[in-house]
């Protein structure tokens, strides 16, 4: 009877990686559980059933997006669709459960080998090699393919802890192979305390798959090039202004833009920042950013924040009538210039394939925008000081989370980064602080310092080894609080850090080569079944 009981709590047990990996991100914050969160999948994953383990990292994907998503049904309250609206949320975790699903089946597979094989060295290829990096080359998957989805990454959380300084040689992506790593070490200390290996090495030998994995953890944290402020450079004073206006759906009443800014602006104006940032879609109340009004306003602005450079969001359309969202630069010294957007939100800011079948650009809720193109060294938006010209990259929205696109901008010289965006969406959520994150992430791998304001979300500075100053409340909140702050930023060329040198290449061209491999020896193992039966 009590067995029966054991045996049926143990099936809901199998969702408990599930809630520890929900409580490593924001709300919870509990970042240290990343560490150990996906053990129980992972000894599920080594006993070599291919498909049961599918369906449980399945499962726990799915109720882990679930969870970590759960701000996406803020936008109902927003004025959006409830119904498209869990469509969206329950579809996207179903989708990003998927890679969960092809990790779990793929490392069940390398395991069938090494846990047949009496060779040792099999086992160490999949604790060292093979589980960190079939992991690490499905989030890039993930987080590149059909637009992506570059999203709390199993790496972040050591980002939002302090711990990232190992991004800067090998992305976040990186830091996710570290901690599957720690996680499967794990799983090899329990395996050896209850389980006898099937292998002719030594028991005192076999520690050295505790050992050398902490070796690499070490060596990570050793070897990087942990990105520091310049001492000599120009100084940058940014000032940052987060007014908290409602997104498009919205019906609240909007107060009135002009008088909001003017107030706000008054109480950095005594600081005389250099550059004053407002959030995307700012000028969307003026018209567009390239618009005579939207000029003219920022004009005003300069004046009532006692500084040269407006940098703000909004929208925009080309000659041929093309809608993009774009980001304006104004100067006092009468210069305007402009960036548009690339990497767009799909079901956001457009419908795939609405350009052609037009029909569909009536679904889009903003609107049918039209991608930019990356500006090049030549291109490049710039500020102006008082010694010379810098050039600086922008990022709006969601673009901050594609780490190939801003190691792009850094590769072009860019010495500082712009991450605008507009979180009212979800305001009063969870999304705010987990976008944040990604901008930390940003910071450390190019070396770069990036000042970020966020509408309805989380504004702050951030330096190039991931330390941080966010707009705050009397209670310390960062997310949805109005007001302004100014730092000093110093700005100057840098070396490009690895990652900015190599990107993804090596992780992902180990993945090609792993998942080759693993198919081979599989056509390899079901020819040599049908050859057999068919004798």
């Amino acid at each position: 009877m009590i067995s029966h009981y054991i045996a049926r709590l143990a099936k809901y047990l199998w969702v408990l990686p599930a809630y520890l990996l929900w409580t490593s991100y924001p709300p919870c914050s509990e970042s240290f559980n990343i560490f150990f969160a996906f053990a129980p999948l992972m000894w599920l994953a080594r006993r070599g059933n291919a498909k049961r383990s599918a369906k449980i990292w399945f499962l726990n994907g799915f109720l882990f997006w679930i969870g970590t998503l759960s701000w996406m049904p803020a936008i109902i309250k927003n004025g959006g669709p409830w119904y498209l609206v869990v469509l969206g949320w329950f579809g996207l975790s179903a989708y990003c459960a998927m890679y969960f699903a092809a990790f779990g089946y793929l490392s069940s597979r390398v395991w069938k080998w090494a846990n047949d094989s009496e060779s040792y060295l099999w086992r160490l290829f999949a604790i060292l090699l093979a589980e960190p990096v079939l992991f690490a080359g499905l989030e890039i998957v993930r987080s590149r393919l059909g637009g992506g989805f570059a999203w709390n990454h199993a790496g972040m959380p050591l980002v939002a802890t302090g711990f990232g300084a190992p991004a800067s040689i090998g992305g976040v992506y990186l830091l996710s192979m570290l901690v599957i790593l720690v996680n499967g070490t794990l799983v090899g200390i329990v395996e050896r305390m209850f389980r006898p290996l099937n292998c002719s090495v030594p028991s005192w030998l076999r520690s050295i798959e505790t050992f050398l994995p902490i070796a690499i953890v070490f060596g990570a944290f050793a070897f990087a090039e942990v990105p520091r402020d310049a001492e000599n450079g120009d100084k940058v004073t940014v000032a940052l202004i987060q007014r908290n206006f409602p997104c498009c759906f919205s019906t609240v009443a909007r107060q009135n833009p002009v008088e909001v800014y003017k107030k706000l602006s008054s109480t950095i104006a005594p600081l005389k920042p250099d550059v004053v940032v407002l959030p995307e879609s700012a000028m969307a109340e003026f018209g567009a950013v390239d618009s005579r009004n939207s000029i003219i306003f920022a004009w005003h602005l300069m004046d009532y924040a006692n500084s040269d450079i407006i940098v703000a969001g909004g929208s925009r359309r080309d000659k041929d009538g093309r809608e993009y969202n774009s980001a304006g630069i104004y100067s006092r010294n009468g210069t305007e210039q402009y960036y548009d957007k690339v990497h767009l939100v799909p079901f956001g800011e457009y419908i795939p394939f609405d350009k052609t079948f037009t029909a569909l650009q009536k679904l889009a809720p903003v609107g049918s925008c039209t991608p930019g193109e990356l500006p090049t060294k030549v291109d490049m938006p710039t500020i102006s000081l008082e010694r010379r010209e810098v050039p600086v990259g922008l990022a709006i929205c969601y673009e901050d989370t594609d780490s190939a696109q801003i190691r792009k901008l850094a590769r072009e010289g860019v010495e500082m980064l712009f991450f605008i965006t507009n979180d009212s969406w979800f305001s009063n959520s969870d999304e705010a602080e987990q976008h944040a994150c990604n901008s930390l992430a940003r910071a450390i791998e190019t070396g770069l310092p990036v000042a970020r304001c966020g509408n309805s979300g989380v504004s702050g500075v951030i330096f190039p080894d991931g330390t941080c100053t966010f707009l705050r409340d009397d209670n310390g909140y960062v997310v949805d609080q109005r007001g302004t702050m100014v730092e000093t930023i110093t700005v100057a060329p840098r070396k490009a850090t690895l990652y900015v040198r190599l990107g993804d290449k090596p992780i992902f061209i180990a993945f090609l080569l792993l998942i080759g491999a693993i198919f081979l020896i599989n056509y390899k193992e079901n020819y040599e079944k049908r050859r057999h039966m068919s004798l």
